[in-house]
């Protein structure tokens, strides 16, 4: 992401930031942050707009939403212009991991809201099916609070938008401060599409501005980001007993079976540990290969890491995105170094103006090791050798994250055995982090990597309240069970209990 220095307050008394390019320190923007009184008149526009818009109804909504698939596809060039400006992402991966999955995203939620949150009838048990009817309604929650990261600002932003105002909600969106304008253009297409200003809103700032936000009157927080943070928003919340999605880091495991097609998973080792320069929460930062097969591996993950190019703008390897990160993979590789790693490909900044480290392969790498213990968010392929699969599975497991994973198998069968074993929140086979893109499927962290899902069914119905309605069937005047208690009361709870729930048959008909 962009360099952030702080800049001259306004003549006003606004804190202002100055975003420099990690491609080669030039100034790109200046950044004006809100104070916590203009986060809180943004949240009061969003209040006072909601009634109308949850009033028009999901299908309208979505008709409005999906306009913005189109000018997405229309306004793609300034789009990646801008989070190239403040990434510097190869043009390929721009596209391939903002606007693809943007327009996907769209184009799916749009289309499916209407199904996912309609009213729905639920099938009630036993005795109870004669006497109500049940029904689930969908409300939408109010106000949500977006807060989103700077490793894909502007699909990272755009898919909980849509979701929450598919569902019927406002949103007030924060995005990080070093890459604020690639999600502000979310707000942008939005408004393009017909959504009205005080619905969607963007509020720029920093961790000072995304706090006013999660302290002020919203209904849900739905956060993208660093394990640290999201410790802070979920104390915050739960003292509010709000709602909270917790989207966190990762260090994602990739398992080598002893079966696996060794071309496909060393291609996939190299690129999942490299694309989007290592920045991603479901990269891959650790690789356990069964021993027999380790020699041929990691001679192809180092012939192919070998070939990865970076230090241009038209290269493989983009710079990383953020000045700090190069003291943290830095720091990681020189532990590794010390405690016996080997670095056979890499291993050191590159000497020139921009954030650039070399891509990076390290074997014998151990869980002494902060490489693979700490989330390193860098180019880096880091592998350990295993007996078996069995002690593979044991040590992806030993990590306080749990995001994503994936197993290289020939054998499906085996892929879904291994997965059930892993404790992580989602499993690829032959793959990894792609998992994300599939709107379909619920994403979400174990242990430190977060709280909740981001999409899925449930993902889409986590900004609504699923208000359970039970409806008589009959609207008889009086109830077998309300005042007053008699003699004939007490005997027939006592018959529904043997009768319905003392013999084999009254379970059968009760259930």
């Amino acid at each position: 992401m962009a360099i952030v220095h702080p800049a001259d307050d306004t003549t006003d008394g606004h804190r202002r930031l100055a975003l420099a390019s990690p491609l080669d320190g030039s100034p790109i923007d200046e950044l004006e942050i809100a104070t916590s009184a203009e986060v809180d008149h943004a949240v009061e526009k969003a209040r006072a707009a909601q009634r109308n818009w949850a009033a028009r109804g999901v299908a309208e909504r979505a008709k409005i939403v999906r306009r913005a698939v189109q000018i997405v596809v229309d306004r793609r060039e300034e789009i990646v212009a801008t989070v190239r400006a403040e990434t510097g992402k190869p043009r390929a991966e721009a596209l391939m991991l903002e606007i693809v999955p943007a327009c996907d995203f769209l184009n799916y939620w749009s289309v499916h809201a209407r199904n996912v949150l309609r009213p729905r009838r639920q099938r009630l048990h036993g005795s109870l099916r004669m006497l109500k009817k049940l029904y689930i309604e969908e409300l939408p929650l109010g106000v949500v609070g977006v807060i989103t990261p700077w490793n894909a600002p502007f699909v990272l932003a755009l898919n909980p938008v849509v979701q929450a105002l598919l569902a019927g909600n406002t949103v007030v969106l924060k995005p990080s401060e070093v890459t604020p304008r690639s999600s502000e253009w979310v707000v942008r297409v939005l408004h393009e599409a017909g959504v009205p200003e005080d619905v969607v809103q963007v509020v720029h700032g920093d961790g000072r501005t995304g706090a006013a936000l999660v302290d002020s009157d919203i209904d849900k927080v739905c956060f993208t980001g660093s394990v640290g943070t999201g410790h802070k928003i979920s104390a915050a919340c739960s003292q509010r007993l709000l709602p909270c999605t917790l989207e966190l880091g990762g260090k994602d495991a990739m398992i080598v079976c002893a079966d696996a097609d060794l071309e496909r998973a060393a291609a996939g080792a190299v690129y999942l540990s490299m694309f989007n320069t290592g920045q991603v929460c479901m990269s891959t930062e650790r690789i356990y290969v069964v021993d027999s097969v380790a020699d041929e591996f990691i001679r192809l993950v180092t012939e192919k890491a070998a070939a990865v190019t970076y230090g241009s703008r038209d290269a493989d390897l983009g710079p990383l995105f953020w000045d700090r990160q190069l003291d943290v993979v830095s720091r990681h590789i020189d532990d590794a170094k010390n405690k016996g790693g080997q670095v056979v490909i890499g291993g050191a900044v590159d000497a020139g103006k921009g954030l650039y480290f070399q891509p990076t392969v390290v074997v014998d790498a151990t869980h002494e090791m902060q490489l693979m213990t700490e989330e390193t968010f860098g180019p880096v392929v880091a592998i350990t050798r295993v007996r078996d699969e069995a002690q593979a599975i044991e040590k992806a497991n030993d990590s306080r994250y749990g995001l994503s994973g994936s197993v290289f198998t020939k054998d499906p069968v085996k892929a879904r055995r291994i997965a059930r074993q892993m404790n992580t929140g989602s499993v690829c086979h032959n793959d990894g982090a792609v998992i994300y893109g599939v709107p379909e499927a619920p994403f979400g962290g174990r242990k430190e990597s977060g709280l909740g899902r981001v999409n899925g069914t449930d993902g889409l119905r986590g900004y609504t309240h699923a208000q359970p309605v039970l409806i008589d069937r009959w609207q008889s005047s009086a109830s077998s069970v309300w005042y007053p208690y008699s003699e004939k009361t007490i005997r027939n709870l006592e018959s529904m209990i043997r009768f319905g729930y003392g013999t084999k048959l009254g379970r059968w008909l009760t259930s």
